[in-house]
């Protein structure tokens, strides 16, 4: 196969780092099952380096034994797909990515401990966890790896922060908005994450100024000043509609005593969870899930929060998409309908065959969920081409999975990304697995289907995550093996992905080069 020499070695490299750090922690086998969740044997097979591991193992093995066994950047995570494989049986949507993010940077607000349940332990949140506890907050995972406690010291120490994390991460701009709360001078290395082209971050600097906040952005860093506008009723408009920018907006104002109405704001489904968990801090929000907010700020909170993260429509998305390009009979539990209903809606063109469950609500009272079975379905392309508007309209994130779907589909789809620069680019990747892609320009790509998936090899991962998974869920259909190396970027947003469908019926390794 094309990666038994780098696997073996990995395998063993890395059982080896197991036990050494498992001896000088004085735990036994059994000791370290019990707090990872799995058996002594599961335990044995690694350390004797017969266990290939997850990312995302690897990193819950390094929190239990105090010491990080491999860093980001020491390897590539790569994956061997053998696909044309029919999955089948139940998989659960698991919490939001980008919820996760915008609630983790909002506990700074919050003097007291706060917990966030059912949180997805993915790589971009634990880039944000190694930010905090670089500069002194406490954060501490439940036994079951699910919950996480978030406790902030006195002062935080920003002068510690770990500049490597933040710089991988584009949630670091989610830090403007507590941070101005905690100081009146500070600074933050400029944001990372997926290349998807220009992405300014001027919207950020025009909502905060409102707020206090002022940003020179020089040699790498946002240098940022704040002095509190001394007025009690202020009111303003987003120059772009965006996601991060309103939740920034809406952390800043949260904290701001007066009165703060913000218009043009998203109401998407992060800002919604976001908004949710800022109430629980006793602070009263008026218009969530709509396009104005009016938000009451306080002075402070020192209380214990807990929260409950809603479910993640994209991945509900993306499990979807798995079901489509295997030909499989899934269902997907737990699916947030409210935030997927012009998803469906544009597959019902496509005569996708599927049906719901009677709604019910999330952990947290707010959300609505269905359980979605989907079956195998002869597509047709769309008469319209396929493109993103902002909530409620079909979600700009869910946007490069129709061109898996519409390469299913007789006929072709136009996809158009007014968005992004680069992300049609990176689509391009789905012809060396069979598909009929081609690129009009950087924001259209059009889709001639049906296609017949075959194995394509070795494919290097595209920096961008939905694009990644894209090829990877198109590799699930394929007949033959395919190697997708360099996956941290979709580790990025997906807990645990390659072995929940491994459950399903894939047949997926992952292995460390």
């Amino acid at each position: 196969m094309i990666y038994s020499t780098f696997m073996v070695t990995s395998a063993q490299t890395i059982g080896l780092l197991v036990k050494d750090a498992r001896h000088s922690m004085n735990m036994t086998q059994s000791d370290l099952a019990k707090s990872l969740g799995t058996s002594q044997s599961a335990i044995g097979r690694i350390e004797a380096g017969n266990q290939n591991l997850s990312l995302e193992m690897l990193n819950r093995i390094s929190s239990v034994l105090g010491k990080q066994l491999i860093t980001p950047g020491s390897g590539a995570m790569n994956l061997s797909i053998e696909g044309g494989r029919r999955l089948h049986g139940t998989i659960k949507t698991r919490s939001s990515k980008n919820a996760a993010v915008s609630t983790l940077c909002a506990s700074l607000l919050n003097r007291g401990r706060t917990t966030l349940r059912g949180i997805a332990r993915i790589e971009e949140v634990n880039r944000i966890v190694e930010v905090l506890t670089s500069i002194g907050v406490e954060c501490e995972w439940s036994d079951n790896q699910q919950d996480l406690t978030i406790t902030p010291p006195e002062q935080l120490d920003l002068a510690s922060m770990n500049v490597e994390a933040a710089r991988r991460t584009r949630s670091i701009l989610l830090f403007l908005g507590p941070l101005m709360h905690r100081f009146t001078a500070f600074t933050l290395p400029y944001a990372g994450g997926c290349n998807l082209g220009t992405r300014t971050v001027e919207p950020h600097l025009q909502a905060l100024r409102h707020l206090g906040l002022s940003v020179e952005a020089t040699e790498g860093y946002y240098h940022c000043d704040v002095v509190p506008p001394t007025t009690s009723i202020r009111a303003f408009t987003l120059t772009e509609r965006g996601d991060t920018v309103t939740e920034n907006a809406v952390m800043a104002a949260a904290f701001t005593p007066g009165v703060t109405t913000i218009r043009n704001a998203s109401s998407n489904y992060m800002v919604q969870d976001l908004c949710d968990f800022i109430t629980r801090f006793g602070v009263v929000i008026e218009g969530i899930g709509t396009t104005t907010l009016t938000i009451h700020g306080i002075d402070d909170v020192d209380e214990d929060v807990s929260y409950d993260i809603s479910e993640d429509p994209i991945e509900a998305m993306s499990l979807l998409t798995a079901a489509v390009a295997t030909e499989s009979e899934l269902t997907i539990t737990r699916v947030p309908i409210e935030f997927l209903e012009i998803e469906l809606a544009v597959l019902d063109s496509m005569k996708l065959n599927y049906s719901m469950s009677q709604e019910y609500f999330s952990h947290n009272q707010m959300t609505r969920l269905v359980d979605l079975n989907v079956k195998p379905s002869q597509l047709v392309a769309p008469v319209d081409k396929i493109h993103p508007m902002p909530f409620p309209g079909l979600n700009i994130d869910n946007l490069p999975f129709f061109a898996v779907i519409a390469a299913m589909a007789q006929g072709t789809t136009t996809i158009f990304d007014w968005v992004y620069e680069h992300r049609m680019i990176h689509l391009l990747g789905l012809n060396k697995l069979g598909a009929n892609l081609t690129l009009l320009d950087p924001h259209r790509v059009m889709v001639v289907g049906p296609t017949r998936w075959r194995g394509g090899g070795e494919i290097v991962c595209p920096p961008a995550l939905r694009p990644a998974v894209c090829l990877f869920l198109a590799a699930l259909g394929a007949r033959g093996e395919t190697v997708l190396e360099d996956t941290y970027v979709i580790s990025r947003g997906y807990e645990e992905l390659p072995e929940r469908l491994n459950a399903l019926g894939a047949n997926i390794t992952s292995f460390l080069q």
